[in-house]
This record gives C-alpha cells, sequence and structure tokens, in this order.
C-alpha cells in the first residue's frame, strides 16, 4: 500500500441541470470536497444548463480519507451562491474501481444525513449498586465538526437518548471545536431493548436542527507496454517518468521506448500518432520537466490573445458580418474583409509566437533538449532514405507542437497559464493559432490546404514558419555533452509565489512585524521569503526547518475561507502563526500543498493545531486558554495537490508503479511465455538463476515476488517500501 493514494479526478461536464435565476438559466460551478473541506474549485461556465469544464486535477491524500464529495453550485453575485446539488463517491466505492470511473451520475439533494465528520471525546460508564445502578455518560469536547452555518462554523449540542429518555447539552456558539464537560445519568434498565445512542447536533433558531454525526530492456517494456490499459496508460507513464527523473535516468528510458515505437513502425506518417506507452511517457514527461519553459514561451501570446479580444475567423461557414465605422458613417463589413482582417491578426500572433520560440533555445532545460536529440537521432537512424527528410523533425514537433504547445494554447487554464478560462470570441482565436501550430508541427501544408481550405490565407505564414521551425530544432539539438546531465531537482528554483495579504497579530516574528498587508512571497526549496514587490529584495524569510505546520483557518476567525496559518519556530524554539490570506479556495489549496511539499521531510512537524486564532484569553475554536497547549484538531500533512512544479518523489513513484505491476503480473507472465515461445528461446536458461542469463522481464518477475513478501512483513505495518525494494525497481532500466 502506497503511504499516500493518488486520485486523479476530471470534472468534464453537466447536462441538464435546474435553472437557479429568474431568467431561466444558471452560472454553475464545481466544488470538490475531501471529507467536507473544499479543496477544488472550477471556472463558472456563465448562462447555461449544459456547462462544459474539461479540468483535471490531481490530489494525493493519506489512506484514512472516507469520501469525495462533488458539488455543482451557482454562482449568484448579489447573494449567497446556491447549491444545485452534489455526487458523494466514498472511499468504498473508490476501493471497488481500481482503475477508476468515467460516466454520468445523477446529482442527488443536499440530505444533511449525510454532511457527517468529526470526533467526539466520551466515558461511558455504570454506577452505584445491584439495587440502583446509573448509566453515566459524560461528554467532553468535540472536533472537525462539520460547517453548517453561513459563517463557516456551527452551533453545536449533544443529544443523549437512552430508554425512551433524552437529554440535551448546552449549546456552544460559533464552533466546529465545542467543549462541554456535561455529564447525563439515567437509570439503568437491563431489559431495556434501546442502546444509548449519542448525537450531535447545529442548533438553528430559525429552520430545524441539523444533523451532524454518529458514533531484457525493450522486451520489458513491451510487456508493461502490452498490458497497461488504455484507462491507466497515462497514470503508468507519468509515474513511470517521476520514478527515473528522480534517479537522472529519464532519458534512457525514453530511449527505450523510442526504440519500441520505431521498431513497430514501417509508415512514418503514424510515428508517435497514437496513445502508446511512449507517446503517453514523452508527453509526462514534457509537462513535468518543461511546464516552466511552456510558460515562458506561450505566456506573451496568450495574453496579449486575451487582452485584445479580436473577432477573428477564417471559416466563411462561421463568419459573423457587423457594422463597422464611426457614428453616423456606418457600413456593413464584407465577408472578405473580415477574412483578410481576421489573417492579419492570426498573422501577427503565429509570427510573435515563432520569434519567441526561436529566442528560446538557452531557457528550453537540457534534459528535455538531450531526450530530443537522442529521439531525432534514432529516428534519422530509422528513416534514412532522402524522402524521409523531414520525418526526424516531425518526430520533435509532434510532441513539442501537438502535444506540448497546440493544447496549451487551446486550453490555457488547464496548463496554469491563465485564471479563468477564454470567452468564446477568444476560445475561437485561440483555436486557430492552435491550429495554425499543428499545421507548423506537421510540416505539411499541402495537407492542410486539402483538409481545410479556409486555411488558406495563412499559408504563406505558415510556410515560412515550417522553415523557422526546422531551424529553431536544428539549434535545440545541438547540447554539448555535459549539459546532458538530467538535473530534475534544478528544474525550477522558486517553488511557489505571488501577492498573499498579512492578517495583522499581536505575536512576534518576521511574517508580523511589516506595515503592508500585501506582499510578494516565495516559496523555494529553502524558505518562505517575501518583499514588497516581484522585483524588490526579499526583505525577511522563513527557513523550512523551522515550518511546524500550514493548515487551514476558520472563517469565523477573519471573515473569510480563505485563510492559511503557518506555524513555524523563531529563533528562540518558541511557535509562532503568520496569518496570509488567498483570493480564492483554488489559490489556497496551492499554497498549502506547495508548503506541505517542501516540508515533507521535516521531522517536528505538529500533529495537531487550532484552526481558529488566539483572542484575549481563549483560542476561538475550542475555547482553551493555554495559548502554547496542544491543538484541538489534527494537522493534514498528508492532503496534496499533484502540480508540474512538484518536488520529486522517487520512493512515492516506486510505490505507485510497484502497484500497477503487481496486478497486471499474471498477464505480463502469460505474454512473456508467447514472446519467449515465438522467438522458441531456453525459458530454463534464463530462469536458472545465473545472473548472467537472467533478462527484464524473470528479473521483473523476481522483483515483484520480493517486494510482495516485504509487503506482508513490513508494508502493512509502516506503509512505505524500503529503499532496496525501489532500487529493485530501478535495475530493471539497468
Amino acid at each position: 500500500m502506497a503511504k499516500r493514494s493518488s486520485l486523479f479526478i476530471r470534472i468534464v461536464e453537466g447536462k441538464h441541470l435546474p435553472a437557479k435565476d429568474i431568467t431561466g438559466s444558471s452560472d454553475p460551478y464545481c466544488i470538490v470536497k475531501i471529507d467536507n473541506e473544499a479543496i477544488i474549485r472550477t471556472a463558472t461556465v456563465w448562462k447555461t444548463l449544459s456547462p462544459f469544464w474539461g479540468e483535471e486535477y490531481e490530489v494525493h491524500l493519506p489512506p484514512t480519507f472516507h469520501s469525495v464529495s462533488f458539488y455543482v453550485m451557482d454562482e449568484d453575485a448579489l447573494s449567497r451562491d446556491d447549491v444545485i446539488g452534489k455526487v458523494c463517491v466514498t472511499r468504498d466505492v473508490l476501493t471497488a474501481h481500481p482503475k477508476g470511473y468515467s460516466g454520468w451520475l445523477n446529482l442527488t439533494e443536499i440530505d444533511p444525513d449525510e454532511e457527517v465528520q468529526g470526533e467526539i471525546h466520551l466515558q461511558i460508564e455504570i454506577l452505584g449498586s445491584d439495587a440502583a445502578r446509573k448509566l453515566r455518560c459524560s461528554v467532553f469536547e468535540a472536533r472537525d465538526l462539520a460547517r453548517k452555518d453561513r459563517n463557516g462554523a456551527s452551533d453545536p449540542f449533544v443529544r443523549v437518548r437512552y430508554n425512551s429518555k433524552t437529554q440535551e447539552s448546552s449549546v456552544v456558539k460559533k464552533s466546529c471545536y465545542p467543549r462541554w464537560n456535561e455529564t447525563f445519568e439515567f437509570d439503568l434498565d437491563e431489559s431495556a431493548t434501546e442502546k444509548l445512542c449519542i448525537e450531535v447536533w447545529d442548533w438553528d433558531l430559525v429552520s430545524r436542527n441539523d444533523f451532524l454525526g454518529k458514533d531484457g530492456k525493450l522486451r520489458l517494456i513491451t510487456l508493461i507496454d502490452e498490458t497497461t490499459t488504455a484507462e491507466c496508460r497515462q497514470e503508468v507513464a507519468i509515474n513511470l517518468i517521476k520514478l527515473f527523473l528522480g534517479q537522472g535516468l529519464a532519458k534512457e528510458f525514453l530511449d527505450l521506448l523510442f526504440k519500441l515505437e520505431l521498431d513497430k513502425t514501417d509508415e512514418p506518417n503514424t510515428l508517435f500518432r497514437s496513445n502508446s506507452l511512449a507517446s503517453k511517457s514523452m508527453e509526462s514527461f514534457l509537462k513535468v520537466t518543461g511546464m516552466q519553459y511552456l510558460h515562458s514561451v506561450l505566456g506573451p501570446t496568450v495574453n496579449r490573445v486575451f487582452d485584445e479580444k479580436k473577432y477573428i475567423e477564417l471559416d466563411p461557414s462561421k463568419v459573423e458580418i457587423k457594422e463597422v465605422g464611426c457614428s453616423g458613417l456606418h457600413r456593413i463589413q464584407t465577408e472578405s474583409e473580415v477574412i483578410q482582417q481576421s489573417t492579419q491578426h492570426l498573422q501577427s500572433y503565429l509570427t510573435d509566437l515563432l520569434i519567441t520560440i526561436a529566442k528560446s533555445v538557452r531557457t528550453c532545460p537540457a534534459t528535455i533538449r538531450a531526450t530530443f536529440r537522442q529521439l531525432f537521432k534514432r529516428v534519422e537512424e530509422h528513416f534514412p532514405e532522402n524522402k524521409h527528410k523531414n520525418v526526424k523533425f516531425i518526430a520533435v514537433t509532434s510532441f513539442l507542437c501537438l502535444r506540448f504547445f497546440s493544447p496549451a494554447i487551446m486550453s490555457p487554464k488547464l496548463f496554469h497559464l491563465r485564471e479563468k478560462h477564454a470567452d468564446a470570441r477568444t476560445s475561437r482565436t485561440l483555436l486557430l493559432l492552435a491550429k495554425a501550430i499543428q499545421t507548423v508541427g506537421n510540416m505539411d501544408a499541402a495537407a492542410s490546404r486539402a483538409k481545410e481550405g479556409w486555411m488558406a490565407p495563412l499559408q504563406p505564414t505558415i510556410q515560412q514558419s515550417i522553415s523557422q521551425m526546422k531551424e529553431f530544432i536544428t539549434r535545440l539539438i545541438d547540447i554539448k555533452e555535459k549539459e546532458e546531465v538530467d538535473q530534475p531537482k534544478a528544474q525550477t528554483l522558486v517553488v511557489k509565489e505571488g501577492p498573499l495579504f498579512i492578517h495583522r497579530g499581536k505575536g512576534k516574528g518576521p511574517l508580523l512585524s511589516s506595515s503592508f498587508k500585501k506582499l510578494h512571497f516565495s516559496l523555494t526549496s529553502e524558505a518562505l521569503s517575501f518583499a514588497k514587490t516581484p522585483s524588490s529584495k526579499k526583505s525577511s524569510f522563513i527557513s523550512l526547518s523551522n515550518i511546524r505546520a500550514a493548515e487551514k483557518v476558520e472563517e469565523k476567525s477573519f471573515g473569510s475561507s480563505h485563510v492559511m496559518q503557518i506555524i513555524y519556530a523563531d529563533e528562540a524554539g518558541q511557535l509562532e502563526m503568520a496569518y496570509l490570506q488567498c483570493k480564492c479556495v483554488n489559490e489556497l489549496n496551492q499554497w498549502l500543498s506547495a508548503l506541505r511539499k517542501v516540508c515533507v521531510n521535516n521531522a517536528e512537524m505538529l500533529g495537531s493545531y487550532h484552526p481558529g486564532v488566539f483572542k484575549g484569553d481563549k483560542w476561538s475554536c475550542c475555547h482553551q486558554k493555554e495559548k502554547t497547549g496542544l491543538g484541538c484538531d489534527k494537522t493534514r500533512h498528508g492532503v496534496t495537490l499533484q502540480e508540474w512544479n512538484d518536488p520529486l518523489d522517487p520512493d512515492l513513484e516506486a510505490q505507485l508503479t510497484f502497484r500497477h505491476l503487481f496486478g497486471v503480473r499474471e498477464l505480463m507472465r502469460e505474454k512473456y511465455l508467447e514472446m519467449m515461445t515465438e522467438k522458441n528461446e531456453n525459458l530454463l536458461l534464463r530462469q536458472s538463476g545465473d545472473p548472467e542469463n537472467v533478462d527484464g522481464p524473470t528479473r521483473l518477475f523476481q522483483v515483484l515476488q520480493d517486494l510482495e513478501d516485504a509487503h506482508h512483513t513490513a508494508v502493512f505495518s509502516s506503509g512505505t517500501l524500503v529503499d532496496g525494494d525501489r532500487n529493485c525497481l530501478l535495475e530493471l532500466q539497468t
């Protein structure tokens, strides 16, 4: 069992939603909650009952989580957002579908009985003599209760029921961490059929109370490729890429996949066009190692398209004729004028983008350049004929343009280039620009004209761009030997940065001493620092080794649900809290995720914390009066998002890879026997135990058996694999 569960979530679309606005429509968005804690918010799709989101996320969770809930909300600018409905997926359901679930699920109305979370501290005892025995229930406190009220908290009380009699505690106002310290007694009845029942309720003045809760290399790669289904190929690819990146062996692994793909391909037009393990692995490799590069290349042009919002259309069947000119001089713009103007705009965007790409050779990560050089070399050796002289260039652009640049241009939000989806006009412009980049990547203008003739006005610019792209690739793969060393940990010095608001407090420390409320923060692999502006010198910092927790803060503490607290040790070893406000739930969870990842190896991380603030003489969350005492809620170090700039975790990837290989072990063994029979090879020699004669698949089966043995003796107790097990997996590529 992996030490964390990796959950991939794709929020695709909705249909037939109810209308929540007076216009007969809705403005839907989705919230994803893990055990009732919001961790993802999609963009809002305005004025529709059949929204398309198309957003993807990957969340790392501890194995103790209970459920994942998807809420469809209607955004309202003048009042509180309406809940349209929800879908709740329990951990048991996910376990029953190990390969995942894809399909439509009906939204259900929000049932208060389903919103169950939290813990309660009780003591139950029997007192007195045989003649007059009492059942005593002492209710001390509760924590992490569901937030039922609009203020982000609850007003909980306890209802104790036994033998048809009910008693209730006092109400603790505005708290999800109440302390009661109350005792209830009942006459013990041996013949009673009803058990003692303790319930926690949220008190409401104007509505019914809400219920809160109850008690050989190529042969080996071939085997993996042929036994990996299309549904899980993406996950397997990214796990393997991260595993080998962490060991500096990604180029060698991808080279094996290149050779495997080339050995199966006789027709150059189909090379790397399928969703094979090679294609998915290279695509994942570019996302993990090249997202910062992609942002620097595409960012200026994409931002320009969003800012200018020009109407662009080349397809005559889609052209919208409109009036142009100043007041009193209006005239109808002709179709040819619209197309001519659109061509000029697209030419400008495409030219700017190609100029930026041409200048980006040295900013492209060395590991990507070295991998592309190896790909270029392999394809050139496989297709040496002069008639295939473009194939080696197309092999590079099939990944760089078709699987990296073009998808990011079409959906910039999914690649973190923009915070929101584009409107209809901007989306059409981006689509046409992406088509142009695809045509450049295909390096076949004639085929493009035959397929979509209306792209013809752009062909002269595309033809020129093809020449520029070839020149760029030639310079891109001209890399010196000393640059070829994989350096995954140096892919970016900054893990996360951006503006945050500071909430002032009475505590001391660098983050509470500044008079500026809004500052630019920068998180690196060494420290969290801040300055007045992004270009200013960093004025203060907290060393990562001093951070003890990064957690959310209750909404009632500062009137916002997007505040996090960083608990850190000062120079004297005393714990201090810094309260930082983000602009939305997604940004909040991205910061929390980044902080937790870079502090994952800190030895003194806290197991509990206070989700409120210390005001006056007590904590707002649980009313404890001891400021330095134990927290009333557990910390959540294991809950993180998976993003392109994550620190690599080879141990985790080794565990996830083992889980997949173990699941298809028997299928791989069958395939291996078929391969050996076809080649008429001696299995007895290969299974003789002599290391010189054991090939990759045989070694793999032995490693899986060794890991299974270790699984029974160590994994169930610790939840992790030892280094020797990871090394066994790494041996598979040697």
